[in-house]
């Protein structure tokens, strides 16, 4: 067992015990705002291409799969009330602490993509595929505003394909060449909130 697992290990132990009653709450909430179950799984490709399902708190209503894109903008008609506030507090992401028990995930790594869109890579941004995923890393400190952006776009699928997810490789991509260590990945989540590896955000180009 290498450090780096032992590392997510403890961590997202330590984490599930301090938010477990967060995470009951955000549970009863979703229960009671709508019919379903709370939690929802998305097929993503994960280490070495091999597909696995990343756990969420579900914040859409039922079926939402089959009625829409597997992106979403803060916009998205698709989301319940209690959907939006778990997403804007990062909540909904916390059932993924089993991913990283699992060994599917790390608690920091490259974000897994859902299939149709990995299949855009190039043999070059395949290279996230040889790292485990992870539950954040500087993209998705970066792109914290992602939805936001998304609900600006007229052509949120283009806008995301184009715009989006080649910086997002980008950064992925120098992450993995740069960030090796346990020590290296906690200043990922407390240190490098601004850093961008001097690449700048997309501009939302609007039709109307």
């Amino acid at each position: 067992m290498t450090t780096k697992r032992i590392f997510d290990l403890v961590l997202s132990l330590v984490s599930l015990l301090i938010l477990s009653s967060f995470l009951a709450l955000a549970a009863l909430f979703i229960k009671m705002e709508s019919k379903g179950p709370i939690l929802y799984r998305q097929l993503r490709v994960g280490l070495n291409e091999k597909p696995f399902y990343i756990y969420k708190f579900r914040t859409m209503e039922v079926g939402a799969e089959q009625k829409g894109l597997p992106i979403t903008g803060a916009d998205d008609p698709r989301l319940t009330m209690g959907g939006k506030v778990l997403r804007k507090t990062k909540l909904d992401e916390m059932p993924q602490l089993f991913n990283v028990l699992k060994g599917e995930m790390s608690l920091v790594g490259p974000r897994p993509e859902v299939p149709q869109y990995v299949k855009l890579y190039t043999n070059e941004q395949k290279r996230v595929l040889t790292v485990k995923p992870g539950m954040t890393d500087p993209a998705t400190v970066y792109f914290r505003d992602e939805e936001g952006l998304l609900a600006k776009a007229d052509d949120k699928e283009s806008f995301y394909i184009n715009e989006i997810m080649p910086i997002k490789l980008k950064l992925y991509l120098q992450y993995i060449a740069q960030v090796q260590l346990p020590s290296a990945t906690v200043k990922v989540v407390f240190v490098l909130k601004n850093t961008s590896y001097g690449v700048r955000k997309p501009r939302v180009f609007l039709g109307r």
